[in-house]
């Protein structure tokens, strides 16, 4: 599997260099700003790119805004955006992209290898891997039907938009799977979403949501 990565910090990403290549990735290409990653996508056609969100020469969002113009040029294009930060604007932008294939994870957050390079699988494969930070951030602006919640029902929320299915959000709370499907149930009738959807469709449909509201609504799920 090949990996494009966007990280300025050389000792990171020498790091993920030497991570990844022990678990079985290809790092075709490791680039320090927006228009090398550019240039990297587009050579070596990788099946997920890492980028870091605030690159040179401003140290801003250039990573953010090299993402969503890479998403641009190759619909689809596998995106785990790895940062200290999260940039509110533009990751809402990004994350409620119905294509899905989108990560958000926080540097500092991340704790164990394979959680990692799980995450990175999963968003290869098309699907999502969002920290629950990055969720609370999100969801933490203004007023919405969210609000209608309740802190369970939040908490499915947010498990949801991490890209677990019923059952492994049924075991990170210590309930049934039944239990899971009448949370999940309620929060798409109280945000006016199918509750056909199921797996990572119910998640970019959860963001397909917060993108027509303006990507924050103001509650945030629990841990």
């Amino acid at each position: 599997m090949r990996v494009v990565i966007a990280e300025d910090n050389v000792l990171l990403a020498s790091g993920l260099e030497l991570l990844l290549g022990s678990q079985g990735f290809e790092v075709a290409a490791i680039t320090d700003d927006g228009p090398g990653f550019l240039a990297a996508v587009e050579t070596h056609r990788p099946d997920v790119t890492i980028v870091d969100v605030r690159l040179p020469p401003t140290f801003r969002d250039e990573g953010i805004h090299a993402a969503l113009r890479a998403r641009r040029d190759r619909p689809g294009l596998p995106v785990l955006v790895l940062s200290q930060y999260v940039e509110q604007e533009y990751a809402g932008r990004l994350l409620s992209d119905t294509r899905g294939g989108i990560g958000y994870l926080l540097k500092d957050r991340v704790s164990r290898i394979e959680d990692f390079t799980e995450a990175l699988r999963r968003v290869a494969a098309g699907g999502t891997a969002m920290d629950p930070e990055v969720i609370a951030q999100l969801l933490a602006a203004r007023g919405d039907p969210v609000d209608a919640l309740t802190p369970r029902e939040r908490e499915v929320l947010g498990l949801m938009a991490e890209g677990h299915d019923n059952t492994g959000i049924a075991q990170r709370l210590f309930v049934t799977d039944n239990a899971v499907h009448k949370h999940i149930g309620s929060v798409f009738l109280k945000l006016g979403l199918s509750a056909g959807d199921s797996g990572h469709r119910r998640v970019r449909a959860v963001l397909a949501y917060l993108r027509r509201h303006g990507g924050t609504p103001t509650s945030a799920p629990g841990r």
